[in-house]
């Protein structure tokens, strides 16, 4: 390392989850937070949902902090206030995301290139730019830390109606490695996790409808994950114990779907 770092604590730490109004996001947000930790719950607007998120937390010092991550300058914006309100962030988890479908052979054009530019600013610029802000307060701090991103399945197997979110999602990986080979000498450690189809808000629909058997048989335990599941991956990759997990890929999908 080029120089002495704090070591990063098992508890009571600053955390930033992004998108942790709902899903995977509250569920890391909350195994935080009863771990001790201080958590601040990042949301693209506030409303009832970040709300609910943020009075269900355990422990004190948590925060709701509203941001838009396609713009750099909110993105600056919610890393200061982050930093401030924590007194300091430890952990960082890149778990917002938006999910548009745009079939190729059903999608216009400009449809096309409205989904493709949403989806690169919010699943990877926003990331990209939050871990350059927060990583530099970190190494300016001089502590230790960890980034998480919350990649998916979907970037291996493909994602032929939201090409744009399976596309965002493997370069979400790749820049996990990128930084984890680059942050290291300041005692940064990097990872992602790759999420199968889990059971969120937002999926509710699929779960219940005609097409939820089959869902749920890709894998072969028979059923979709816990967003809890989710979140206790990100718990261990954000542990002082991970360090020599970094730039890993951590496949969290219920055997649903190998690679070698």
């Amino acid at each position: 390392m080029d120089r002495t770092v704090t070591k990063l604590p098992s508890t009571g730490r600053g955390v930033l989850v992004t998108g942790a109004s709902r899903g995977i996001g509250r569920a890391v947000a909350a195994a935080f937070a009863q771990g001790g930790d201080r958590v601040a719950v990042h949301c693209s607007k506030a409303g009832p949902d970040a709300e609910a998120t943020l009075a269900a937390l355990e422990g004190q010092g948590h925060v709701l902090i509203a941001a838009d991550l396609a713009d750099p300058d909110g993105v600056e914006e919610l890393a200061a206030r982050a930093e401030e309100a924590l007194g300091g962030v430890d952990i960082l988890v890149n778990n917002a995301a938006v999910m548009v479908a745009h079939p190729l052979a059903h999608t216009s054009y400009e449809q096309w290139q409205q989904a493709w530019r949403q989806t690169v600013d919010v699943n990877l610029l926003g990331p990209a730019h939050l871990s350059h802000r927060v990583a530099n307060r970190m190494i300016e701090a001089g502590r230790e830390g960890r980034i998480v991103n919350i990649g998916s399945r979907g970037a291996f197997r493909g994602e032929p109606d939201h090409p744009a979110y399976g596309a965002t999602k493997a370069a979400l990986h790749a820049l996990g490695q990128s930084l984890a080979v680059s942050l290291a000498p300041h005692g940064i450690a990097v990872a992602s996790v790759a999420p199968g189809f889990v059971a969120t808000e937002r999926v509710a629909g699929r779960l219940e409808g005609p097409e939820g058997e089959a869902i749920r048989a890709q894998s072969p335990f028979g059923r979709v994950a816990d967003p809890s599941e989710i979140a206790a991956a990100v718990l261990h990759l954000s542990s002082p114990q991970a360090m020599w997990s970094s730039g890993t890929v951590l496949d969290v999908n219920g055997a649903s779907y190998l690679r070698t």
